[in-house]
């Protein structure tokens, strides 16, 4: 499965509280598995945007489908593939 990370904010969903906030990554995750992907972690962030969102998904299309289930939600996101560390030296040692 290739790893994704989206950063997120929430400037332009209209949150009446911090705990509907909070509540939408249950309904996330779950919209995630629907598109063969899954929820890895999800953090909080003080900066420009207000999340990172990590998920994993088994094909680029389903990478697609969970990123549209962030804006679905309100969500802006900015998505990206990501490479572990120790996998981006190992391309760079067969260089």
């Amino acid at each position: 499965m290739n790893r994704y990370a989206s950063l997120v904010s929430v400037s332009d969903r209209d949150v009446q509280n911090a705990q509907e906030l909070a509540s939408i990554w249950g309904e996330i995750r779950t919209e995630f598995e629907d598109h063969a992907a899954e929820l890895v972690d999800s953090y909080a962030v003080l900066g420009e945007h207000d999340f990172i969102v990590i998920f994993e998904a088994s094909d680029r299309q389903g990478a697609y489908k969970s990123a549209l289930t962030l804006h679905r939600h309100g969500l802006e996101a900015q998505t990206m593939e990501v490479l572990d560390t120790d996998e981006f030296a190992h391309l760079v040692d067969e260089i």
